[in-house]
């Protein structure tokens, strides 16, 4: 799996899960239980996963949806 995305914004994980799933995309978000060690803070990032094979179409789909992908 490669990492698409990764964020502390609480609002753009399931956004990015709803737009990817709804094009058939299957994803893993990693990341999700670190807030009970940062003491619900939301400093620690969240991370999408999505198949190597399947890299490539998610990040166009972000961005022509205007969600920043680094790199």
């Amino acid at each position: 799996m490669k990492e698409l995305i990764r964020t502390t914004d609480p609002t753009v994980i399931p956004y990015v899960t709803a737009l990817l799933e709804g094009e058939g995309i299957a994803l893993f978000v990693m990341d999700v239980h670190m807030s009970a060690l940062e003491g619900s803070i939301g400093i620690l990032p969240r991370r999408v996963m999505v198949r190597d094979q399947d890299l490539a179409d998610a990040q166009v789909i972000l961005r022509d949806n205007n969600i920043a992908i680094e790199g």
